[in-house]
């Protein structure tokens, strides 16, 4: 099958969508599928106002629709609701395409975290944005049920994996020559350093031992200055971000806002268990509503509390719970989601030919 995956985040982004997707293409590669993905870097951009790191695609109508016209795709999934996802949706309407739209984001909270612009407000933009899409794919139950009571239709449930190969198993946190020696316990905080991420819950905690910050971002500067105790590592390549799950005796996970939370199955998959407040993401990710199941860490309302009582929980325990998340059940979920651009292609879509 051959399909056409329109995306504002890509390298260089260093982000839980960029991660996601690099992932989700290879996989859909390795399965025998064509994937044309159409990201910023294949036109002019613009950074992104207030959110260093992210560039945008300036007017990019004219040479997203020769793109898509070049390729010719049996299956189109618009994966974000920036520049390239709106000109892609317009393409899509104006020549009767179906195509698939994702919820990776939660850009409402986002924008009323930074400028103050109201929650119905975003809602309303995105919900219009999805509105034509034959299936909305959306990580977790949670926010499947949150979106529909916002009025948003054609809801799908996906999913997200881990490489577990890549985040290896450690039965006992690991000491780290890039980090040195290390007043235990090491709580951890992955994620860029923004608006959203409500990161300084995390700092702000009375939490023993010692606290290192991985990631970059708007607020990065100030915080740095305000909590000098801090380990802040900026960005740091696949291995040695896994060195740095492996090195933390729980990975703290402050974000209030997130439709998952990639870097929670990481750390579990190295056998870090997870701290954090029990709202959608990270309820689904850890396990919170299955008592008989593995447990990939706490929530608790209290974030401190979920830290103490996260320390408690087995390594052995957060890596089987991460074992849950593999690529291979995204994939053939994402695959299930997709539709054929036109309904009389549904028997060449269903046979990948």
């Amino acid at each position: 099958m051959k399909i056409a995956l329109v995306t504002d985040a890509w390298h260089p982004q260093v982000n839980g969508v960029v991660t996601t997707l690099v992932e989700l293409v290879q996989q859909l590669q390795g399965l025998g599928h064509e994937v044309h993905v159409i990201h910023p870097g294949q036109f002019r951009t613009r950074p992104c106002p207030g959110y260093a790191g992210i560039d945008l695609a300036v007017r990019p109508a004219v040479p997203l629709g020769h793109a898509m016209d070049a390729i010719q795709p049996d299956a189109i999934h618009l994966a974000t609701e920036g520049p390239l996802g709106w000109a892609a949706r317009s393409y899509c309407l104006r020549h009767k395409l179906a195509f698939t739209t994702a919820f990776h984001t939660k850009f409402p909270e986002i924008l009323n975290a930074a400028l103050r612009i109201p929650l119905s407000w975003g809602y309303a933009l995105l919900r219009h944005f999805h509105s034509p899409s034959s299936g909305v794919m959306v990580p977790t139950h949670g926010v499947l049920q949150m979106l529909e009571r916002r009025g948003f239709r054609n809801l799908r449930q996906w999913t997200h994996g881990v490489d577990a190969q890549a985040f290896s198993f450690q039965g006992q946190a690991l000491s780290s020559r890039v980090l040195g020696a290390l007043a235990h316990p090491v709580s951890l905080y992955v994620g860029r350093i923004s608006y959203e991420k409500n990161i300084e819950s995390f700092l702000q905690i009375k939490m023993p031992g010692t606290k290192i910050v991985c990631g970059v971002g708007p607020l990065e500067q100030r915080l740095k200055e305000r909590y000098p105790e801090v380990r802040w590592m900026g960005l740091l390549d696949r291995q040695s971000l896994a060195q740095l799950y492996a090195a933390a005796d729980v990975f703290v996970f402050p974000s209030r806002s997130e439709t998952f939370g990639l870097v929670m199955l990481e750390a579990m998959a190295c056998g870090t268990p997870v701290a954090a407040y029990p709202v959608d993401g990270p309820q689904e990710v850890l396990g919170a509503a299955e008592p008989q199941g593995a447990r990939g860490g706490v929530l608790h309302h209290d974030l401190l509390s979920a830290c103490q009582a996260a320390l408690a929980v087995p390594r052995h325990e957060a890596r089987r719970r991460a074992l849950d998340f593999t690529w291979n059940k995204a994939t053939t979920l994402f695959v299930q989601h997709l539709v054929p651009v036109r309904s009389g292609d549904l028997a060449r879509l269903m046979l990948g030919i």
